[in-house]
């Protein structure tokens, strides 16, 4: 059975007239309940991680001060949201999901959480609607268990994963791999395990053939044995935020050519969602829903 890591709280309060898509996490469960692709026991309240799980990705004065609401103004800014507790919460559970999400993985061979791909978060600080990292996090869960030995981060969001970069950048472990629109925040990037730079307007046959073969390398020179997928939607060319030109079929076909991947190998896979900034909401949900279509499809 598909497992979805899945809160109420997921979908946190924010100003009127925010640019960030929240109500996307509400109605991204409806709809996959209203369709029939997801029942009620697909879905899984993740709880709370330990605080030692979140300390191995992010430095202990970093998760001290955004406990305490101490993180300055100027850093929240750049965060995004307004802090409050309840945000914080938000973000614990949200990595506890992707956590939970590694063992049912580990026994389905996939298993996915409504939120998550929060990439941009640094060891030491937040970035762009992230503050805590869920697949930094649970990766090192993974390593400090003895669950995997060879992680693989497959991060396809139009944004480059910074923060994931900077918290693997000494830990051979783990590779991070990130295909990003070279336009696309950040302007300054860091440097992952390898990085795939599209330029603007990547439209959906050059975007698969790269992919294609970026995973046939992967898998011949890294021999991941767990992979975490960053599936962002932000690649549409209808997106705000984002600089590429992939149809919503476009995006679907990179998803099944993902699954696809990790099924035929034999590679447990975690999927979190990443960003989304299309016009019409409708779009954003549609082309997350895929992913879980998907997932259920190949796995299933």
């Amino acid at each position: 059975m598909l497992k979805i890591a899945y809160h109420p709280i997921y979908k946190h309060p924010l100003p009127e007239g925010h640019r960030f898509p929240m109500q996307k996490y509400e109605l991204l469960p409806q709809q996959l309940l209203y369709e029939g692709s997801c029942k009620e026991d697909n879905f899984f309240e993740p709880g709370l991680p330990e605080d030692a799980d979140i300390l191995r990705a992010h430095t202990a004065a970093y998760y001290s001060d955004l406990r305490a609401g101490s993180i300055p103004a100027r850093a929240m800014r750049k965060v995004g949201f307004p802090w409050s507790e309840a945000l914080v919460l938000r973000e614990r559970i949200i990595a506890a999901g992707t956590i939970r999400a590694c063992h049912f993985a580990l026994d389905y061979g996939v298993s996915m959480n409504i939120a998550g791909g929060t990439h941009h978060a640094y060891s030491d600080r937040g970035e762009a609607f992230c503050m805590l990292n869920d697949q930094a996090i649970a990766a090192h869960y993974l390593l400090a268990k003895g669950l995997a030995r060879r992680i693989l981060i497959l991060d396809l969001d139009v944004h480059q994963g910074n923060g994931t970069a900077e918290i693997f950048k000494n830990i051979p472990e783990v590779f991070t791999f990130s295909m990003h629109g070279k336009a696309n925040y950040p302007f300054k990037k860091e440097i992952s395990d390898r990085d795939i730079p599209l330029e603007k307007g990547t439209t959906d046959g050059p975007y698969l053939k790269i992919l294609q073969e970026q995973l046939r390398e992967l898998l011949e020179l890294q021999q991941p044995d767990f992979v975490f997928f960053l599936s962002g939607v932000d690649v549409l060319q209808t997106d705000k935020l984002g600089t590429l030109g992939l149809t919503p079929e476009g995006c679907r076909q990179r998803d099944i050519m993902v699954f696809e991947w990790c099924y035929n190998h034999g590679l447990p896979v975690v999927c979190s969602m990443g960003g989304g900034y299309s016009p019409q909401l409708s779009t954003i949900v549609d082309a997350h829903a895929n992913t879980f279509r998907i997932a259920g499809q190949v796995f299933f």
